[in-house]
């Protein structure tokens, strides 16, 4: 597999951004254009992107490092065999009202948050609809807007054994909040793990009931999540990751990685869930055959940190959806 992180920002450094994107998905920063629809209204045009091979799973992200509050939807059109797609749109973030877009045109079609074609197409054009009561406040915040793109082909071969790696990301256990949401709220868990991470402790409800998508009455919608670290100066990016190597590469560098998980019963061993159709949890390193995971599904804090083997976990994660979320602070992010 194949994967590719198209990528453009404004106000934040080059270097540090670059230095959180595993080697083997950069691409170099593109340009931008920024088009006023009124005094609260504007989009973010991207130029159109002919990624290495064709591909069939894109999944965009808009990371701002503002307060402030905002709405936004990503808008995406394909390229194949010379014809375009009409604009297909995701599920809008926040509470603003965009002109109506499609869900699926012309063999492209978006799930909620990710875009997945009928064939592989060679080209694509994002554009981001953001809304503000405070707009000029929020284009001119350090931001970047990102698009993963990958074919569907076979993962690489796990790599030779590597050094070990342990983060200390403190551990939170979802199950502990009011019980009401308890069962619900693994994305803005695992997202306040990695906030307390960097620094940026949130209370859990809290970061919940920001994170919800009232369209979908959902707590996990993954572009959310970005969002709202961006809210807490935490910079951050969704990629389908094409292989372990990209993981331990980012482990290595420090960062966590948020991973979106499906398995049946007795797939993963010792799982804190017997089975699931769609989990987060925190990768926060490895140690021979083991994969070191904050669960937060776990019943208390004391037994969120776990021991899954690399095996289960690559099936659970990287040969089902694949997606992680990186978040990173980037005034301490070097080299790479």
């Amino acid at each position: 597999m194949i994967t590719e992180l198209f990528v453009a920002l404004s106000g934040i450094d080059v270097a540090a951004v670059m230095a959180a994107i595993p080697p083997s998905c950069r691409t170099a920063p593109c340009s931008f254009s920024v088009v006023d629809i009124d005094e609260s209204a504007a989009l973010i045009e991207l130029p159109p992107y002919r990624p290495r091979v064709a591909v069939r799973h894109l999944l965009p992200s808009l990371s701002v490092l503002t307060d402030r509050p905002y709405s936004a939807r990503f808008e995406l059109s394909t390229r194949s065999a010379g014809t375009s797609s009409s604009w297909v749109a995701t599920t809008t973030l926040g509470s603003a009202v965009f002109p109506a877009l499609p869900a699926a045109a012309g063999g492209l079609a978006c799930d909620v948050d990710v875009y997945t074609t009928m064939a592989p197409v060679e080209e694509m054009t994002l554009r981001v609809r953001v809304a503000a009561a405070d707009l000029r406040a929020v284009l001119d915040a350090p931001w970047m807007a990102t698009l993963s793109v990958s074919d569907v082909g076979p993962l690489a071969s796990p790599d030779a054994a590597r050094a070990p790696v342990r983060l200390a990301v403190p551990a939170r256990s979802q199950m502990q909040a009011p019980p009401e949401i308890a069962a619900r709220i693994c994305s803005p868990t695992s997202v306040a793990m990695v906030l307390e991470y960097w620094s940026r402790p949130e209370d859990t409800p809290s970061l919940a009931a920001e994170m919800f998508n009232a369209a979908t009455d959902c707590y996990g919608v993954w572009p959310a999540a970005i969002q709202a670290a961006g809210r807490r100066g935490v910079a951050g990016y969704l990629l389908r990751f094409p292989d372990w190597s990209a993981a331990t590469w980012c482990l290595a560098r420090g960062l966590p990685i948020i991973a979106s998980v499906r398995y049946a019963s007795g797939e993963l061993s010792g799982a804190a869930i017997a089975e699931t159709s769609g989990h987060l949890v925190v990768i926060t390193g490895h140690e021979g055959d083991d994969v070191l995971v904050n669960d937060p599904a776990a019943p208390t804090a004391a037994s969120v940190r776990r021991r899954y083997r690399v095996d289960e976990l690559r099936r659970a994660w990287l040969e089902r959806s694949g997606v992680g979320y990186v978040l990173f602070r980037p005034d301490e992010i070097r080299g790479g």
